[in-house]
């Protein structure tokens, strides 16, 4: 699982530590975990995540290549009760809170296809982001560099955001041209080697039609 966040292996000259330190929080406060994986035909994968009571989660997933870029989901909370249940489906995005403490299950199905296996993509978002603003008691200074800090990291997150679906967009895109063009190397082969059959039929055929026929004659003698 790769966990959505940054880490800085030093501060700048001039940069204060509050500062830092909230935009580090604000960074650290959502666990996310985004894979791309491998689905094959006939297959279930499944992954757990221990979550909090209380917890606020989204889950989103889309088909990135194979078939008919569709795949069967379903939630589960620790007591077995499905939270979440969608049948063939593209992308598709779900928020809950978790009822009680435990490991949740969600599961991605491709046992109704028997030949095409899906690249799947998903992201599971475990968490709030903290206040704006947790702190009212600061200099006027040091307010608005965190208020600049809490801008930058809304705006950062926004841009991993378009960023991720856009590169996803551009896979499924791109794995669709590839299709097409393999679709239409086939048909042009299958047309040359027919047009071929069909012009050495005609050499054949327009053959026959000029070709000498030897008779044999019976002369009778008197």
């Amino acid at each position: 699982m790769l966990l959505r966040g940054w880490q800085s292996s030093g501060t700048s000259t001039g940069f204060p530590a509050a500062a830092l330190l909230l935009l580090l929080n604000l960074c650290w406060s959502v666990h996310a975990s985004e894979i791309t994986f491998e689905l094959p035909d006939n297959a279930k994968q499944c992954f757990y995540e221990e979550i909090v009571q209380g917890t606020k989660c989204t889950l989103e997933f889309q088909v990135i290549t194979g078939g008919h870029y569709d795949v069967d989901c379903r939630l589960e909370d620790p007591d077995g009760i499905v939270l979440y249940k969608e049948m063939k489906k593209q992308y598709d995005s779900f928020t809950f809170t978790a009822s009680r403490n435990g490991t949740y299950k969600f599961c991605f199905s491709n046992e109704f296809s028997t030949f095409t296996h899906k690249t799947v993509y998903f992201d599971f978002q475990v968490g709030d982001d903290p206040p704006l603003f947790p702190s009212e008691n600061r200099v006027t200074a040091l307010t608005q560099m965190e208020s600049a800090c809490v801008s930058i990291h809304e705006a950062l997150k926004s841009v991993i955001d378009y960023q991720t679906h856009f590169r996803l967009r551009e896979a499924q895109g791109r794995s669709r041209a590839e299709d097409i063009n393999t679709r239409v190397a086939y048909w042009s082969i299958g047309e040359a080697i027919i047009l071929l059959v069909v012009s050495i039929g005609q050499v054949f055929l327009l053959k026959s039609f000029f070709s000498d026929k030897r008779t044999t004659t019976t002369r009778v003698g008197s």
